[in-house]
């Protein structure tokens, strides 16, 4: 494989790609700076690259075109070889025209991280970093059984990110929730041995452990040991639920895929409809943006998606022709396991495939009136540019108590939660001025921005009107950064006050922009009311466990970190409660007996 590199202007482009050979191979589109905007894979170099300066273009491809410098073609033996190729270098450059998953918007799945030693948890979100993903779970109580399944059977660590060697373990390990590999508590082979055994669990392959957990239970039972016997059934008993599903569709057991594509310009929806046994378990609805034509978006989404899923279907029914045969020996190549694509046109699958592209149109429709959305308050608000990132403040308190602020981050429109933030107001000593808690809260999150770099956004929403609008303003100018726009939005008559405006703005109760920032102020209403019940609950918490004798604020307040609250702490056994908060099983008798007198 020689790359061929072509820097030239637009008509020397041209008439260079003219003369490309006609030969399977993978094209990469350049800006003036070297940066790799478009990675292509083409049957034949010669016609795919000459398609994009003959002929009259679409927006996104004339949109394209004219960030383009210059290009690398890159010739290769086969297109099942450019297909491998291209799905490489997309990795490599993560080029800004290919596909970009916006999200996946799913029923929660189970992710097994890829990290040296892997993580297990639940997300909505599937991102292509080599983690395996289990599900989706139609029912959020399976996720919930899985898990503390895990917990029970082959704990893994809890600790985000690269492991860190510590001196000793931290409370998880001492009640069993964590093997502590960053202690040397367990090898490196031994932790990826139960790495394994929670794949097999995830995967459904669980036939082994049914057996292992049944001989153990007869063992204890025949001990007269009932109590672990007991254990062991409730292990069971909980294995044996994971295999259950909702919403029965047909009697094929064979694992299967409805997906379904609708685009728009640049934007494509594809929604993926997901049998397993017979049963219609879930759906993951993918928004792209992508500038190739719209077959090879669909096969590059289809390549990408499948190789980095762990629970493949035997067969994918496709809304949309394209060369099945490839996709699947390159998949073949990747995963050892071949999928077959078919393209129904009448009967059950046919109808199930149009659910599909009807899913999808509808989360284009949805992200169209978000967009449109986002231009009126673009034009209202008098904005540079459509303000796709939102932050939103509101202060909850009870009469100066317990003063709180909360940080909600919309993105394109819709809530951002992995960027929620919650703040304790230090200034007020008791006070009730809102005014100034504005001020501190405004100037906490702004001079970290700052100092960390991160994203600004592009509209900050304050929940209140012109004093508390000008509040936040005055202090961006101190910060150096008065060109980040603010808007007031009070609850009264919903209308608008931006910063030293004499009058507030008002839109019509029908206006979708209206409906968004109402949507972030109350979402920041109730993040705020949330976290405000949260302290005054674990302060009241706090007072009742001190009260009994032998317990301390120390360890109320280990305890309640642990168990989250009083009832949850009630629902457990005294030698839980005893190793986590350092206490002996008597003790931890006597707390419970109090805490049945209080909560009964």
């Amino acid at each position: 494989m020689n790359p061929k590199k072509i820097n030239e202007d637009p008509e020397a482009l041209k008439n260079q790609a003219l003369n490309l050979p006609d030969s399977p191979g993978v094209y990469l589109m350049e800006s003036r700076r070297g940066e790799t905007l478009y990675v292509g894979k083409a049957k034949s170099l010669k016609k795919r690259v000459r398609s994009y300066f003959t002929g009259v273009k679409d927006t996104k491809t004339r949109h394209l075109l004219s960030k383009i410098a210059r290009f690398e073609t890159i010739v290769t033996l086969s297109e099942g070889e450019a297909l491998l190729l291209e799905n490489n270098l997309i990795k490599q450059y993560r080029p800004k025209y290919n596909i970009n998953l916006k999200d996946g918007k799913t029923y929660p799945v189970i992710k097994l991280t890829g990290e040296e030693y892997p993580r297990v948890y639940r997300t909505r979100r599937i991102v292509f970093d080599g983690s395996k993903y289990f599900g989706p779970f139609a029912k959020a109580n399976q996720i919930d059984l899985s898990l503390n399944l895990i917990d029970q059977l082959f704990p893994l660590r809890k600790c985000r990110g690269e492991l860190k060697l510590k001196s000793h373990p931290c409370l998880n390990y001492h009640i069993g929730r964590c093997s502590a590999p960053c202690c040397g508590k367990i090898s490196q082979q031994d932790y990826l041995a139960r790495v394994e055994r929670v794949r097999l669990l995830l995967a459904g392959k669980t036939d082994a452990l049914l057996g292992e957990l049944k001989n153990k239970m007869n063992k204890a039972a025949e001990s007269l040991k009932f109590e672990k016997a007991r254990i062991y059934r409730d292990r069971i008993k909980a294995l044996k639920e994971l295999t259950e599903v909702q919403n029965v569709v047909d009697f094929e057991i064979e694992s299967r895929d409805y997906i379904g594509l609708r685009s728009e310009g640049y934007r494509c929806g594809i929604a993926i409809l997901q049998m397993r046994g017979g049963k219609l378990i879930g759906r993951n609805v993918f928004l792209l943006e992508d500038y190739s034509p719209e077959e090879d978006a669909f096969a590059t989404f289809l390549a990408q998606y499948y190789s980095r899923i762990d629970n493949r279907p035997r067969t994918a029914y496709l809304s949309r022709r394209l060369d099945a045969e490839l996709i699947s020996d390159f998949l073949k190549e990747l995963t050892g396991k071949k999928i077959r694509f078919r393209f129904p046109q009448k009967g059950k699958h046919a109808q199930l495939v149009r659910m599909a592209v009807q899913t999808a149109g509808e989360r284009l429709e949805s992200e169209d009136r978000q967009d449109k959305a986002l231009k009126t308050l673009q034009e209202t608000l008098n904005l540079p540019f459509p303000p796709r990132r939102i932050e939103g403040f509101d202060i909850a308190h009870l009469e100066g108590a317990e003063a709180v602020a909360s940080m909600v981050a919309f993105l394109g429109g819709r809530p951002h939660k992995s960027d929620y933030r919650h703040y304790k107001i230090r200034s007020l000593n008791g006070k009730i001025d809102d005014f100034e808690a504005i001020r501190e809260v405004v100037a906490r999150r702004y001079t970290r921005v700052l100092n960390e770099k991160k994203t600004r956004p592009d509209l900050i929403l304050i929940d209140g009107g012109k004093g508390q609008v000008n509040s936040a303003a005055g202090i961006l100018r101190l910060l150096g950064i008065p060109e980040i726009p603010v808007v007031g939005l009070a609850k009264k008559n919903e209308e608008l006050f931006l910063p030293e405006a004499k009058e507030p703005i008002c839109l019509p109760e029908s206006s979708e922009a209206l409906k968004l920032l109402i949507s972030v102020r109350d979402e920041a209403h109730r993040f705020a009311t949330a976290f405000h019940k949260r302290l005054r609950d674990k302060k009241m918490s706090v007072s009742l466990l001190e009260k009994i004798e032998g317990i301390g604020k120390k360890r109320s307040v280990r305890l309640l970190k642990h168990f989250g609250s009083l009832r949850e702490l009630s629902r457990k056994k005294p030698e839980e409660i005893a190793a986590a908060a350092g206490i002996s099983v008597e003790l931890a008798n006597d707390l419970l007996s109090r805490l049945y007198e209080s909560l009964s």
